[in-house]
């Protein structure tokens, strides 16, 4: 997806040699001072993005291999594809195994064999093939699908980027912000697929020019699909409030943190809208987590494993939208199978005083923990900035961290934000329904 995102956006070139879709770096100066600008320019090429793969490609040759347990593609430019023959009989495409109104399967797993082979198989023509099963159960598969789903490591690694957009531009002190108007991302699906694919890889995108009021993230959540309800509402007022039941409702600092840890999927994407902005103080920070997290587990490597193997505990109780009391234990850096961070969960606000491990454990996390903080915290990776009134800031809730430079309470509401939460799987399927609209691709 990303080469054909690279055609909407302007080019910059990343460590390694490789490109990315940031707008061009400008030492020294944030792309937040001055008069705003629109980070992407022109209009999208006519041109179809090309396919590495060549999904046109026609079918030169077709045989069983292994007794029968797998089938030999061979393209008409000399290159290769197996598949599996439990595989092809579980994705039939016939009425009968699958309900092409819903796009679903309809075969049942007990009815699949898992040893089966092939009875017959014939090219039909150079666009598709034929197989007969030991039951005289015909399956038909065309090219295009074939080669789509090719088992070869280039091209499953080619689906993963297409349809989860695994890629990020990592970013520190330096980063250079992206805008787009918000009137924009409301009437326009070029420059809302511009900033979902943004948000994506870079991980935060600021939208500019909302009215000062109320209800501008309700419009932004039809947007996408919906918002994600919390025990604090659908949106949220962040202001001062007496009595507040979350330290984001004082004047005080909020040191960097992701929201809502405490729950045990916490919401992937926060949209902040500023309201109303205090004279002084109540500057925005921001830092990339994975960024941090990645110069963490080469500096530290034991650190890294602590952080990303120990169990925390979260706690939030009280009363908002509902009463509420929600406990839960996440790993501060979460990984995948590879040791690669997908989601921060840090919340210091609301870490427990209940800590579930062995008491040698604890300093030894501890001093994990600090040395994370410490990297967070430091000038060469944290990005300040100050939101105006209209600024509607959208962030990766599982990647970037954010806090808040104090500000001086008064006697009426001196600084006020709207927030709101939505799930990625929300957002990514806006992004891939809007893919298929602005680049005539599936």
């Amino acid at each position: 997806m990303w080469r054909a995102v690279a055609n909407l956006l302007p080019m910059a070139k990343v460590p390694g040699g490789r490109a990315c879709c940031l707008p061009p770096a400008q030492k020294g100066r944030s792309l937040l001072a001055g008069t705003t600008r629109h980070c992407w320019q022109g209009a999208l090429p006519g041109v179809r993005a090309a396919q590495p793969h060549s999904m046109n490609l026609g079918i030169q040759k077709v045989e069983a291999l292994d007794t029968g347990h797998f089938i030999r593609v061979e393209w008409e430019n000399g290159s290769e594809s197996r598949y599996p023959c439990v595989w092809l009989r579980d994705n039939c495409q016939c009425p009968c195994c699958f309900l092409h109104s819903a796009r679903a399967r309809r075969l049942v797993f007990e009815d699949l064999d898992v040893n089966i082979v092939v009875k017959e198989v014939v090219l039909a023509d150079k666009k598709k093939i034929s197989i007969t099963w030991p039951d005289e159960h015909t399956s038909e598969y065309e090219a295009e699908w074939l080669k789509k789903r090719c088992f070869s490591a280039e091209a499953r690694a080619e689906m993963r980027e297409d349809l989860f957009l695994p890629e990020r531009q990592y970013w520190g002190s330096d980063l250079q912000l992206p805008q787009i108007p918000f009137e924009e991302i409301l009437y326009n699906d070029e420059s809302t697929y511009k900033w979902l694919c943004t948000l994506k890889k870079v991980g935060i995108v600021l939208l500019t020019g909302a009215a000062t009021r109320q209800g501008e993230l309700v419009k932004l959540g039809h947007r996408i699909g919906f918002l994600r309800l919390t025990f604090y509402g659908p949106t949220w007022q962040v202001q001062d409030k007496a009595n507040a039941n979350n330290v984001a409702y004082t004047t005080g600092k909020l040191c960097f943190h992701t929201d809502y840890p405490v729950l045990q999927h916490p919401p992937g994407v926060q949209f902040l809208h500023c309201i109303k902005q205090t004279a002084t103080g109540g500057e925005s920070e921001v830092v990339d987590g994975f960024h941090v997290s990645n110069k963490l587990k080469k500096q530290n490597p034991q650190a890294y494993q602590i952080l990303s193997s120990t169990a925390v505990d979260y706690t939030d109780v009280g009363v908002d939208y509902c009463d509420f009391a929600v406990q839960c234990k996440q790993r501060i850096i979460d990984v995948d199978s590879r040791g690669q961070a997908v989601r921060i969960n840090y919340n210091n606000a609301t870490r427990d005083t209940v800590f579930d491990i062995p008491a040698e454990k604890v300093r030894p996390f501890y001093a994990a923990l600090k040395e994370f903080n410490d990297l967070l915290n430091s000038t060469e990776h944290r990005f300040i900035y100050k939101l105006k009134p209209g600024d509607i800031v959208t962030f990766d809730n599982w990647r970037v961290l954010h806090g808040r430079q104090s500000y001086q309470s008064g006697s009426e509401v001196t600084r006020h934000l709207e927030g709101a939460y939505a799930d990625w799987d929300v957002v990514m399927s806006r992004l891939r329904l809007l893919r298929k609209r602005v680049l005539n691709r599936d």
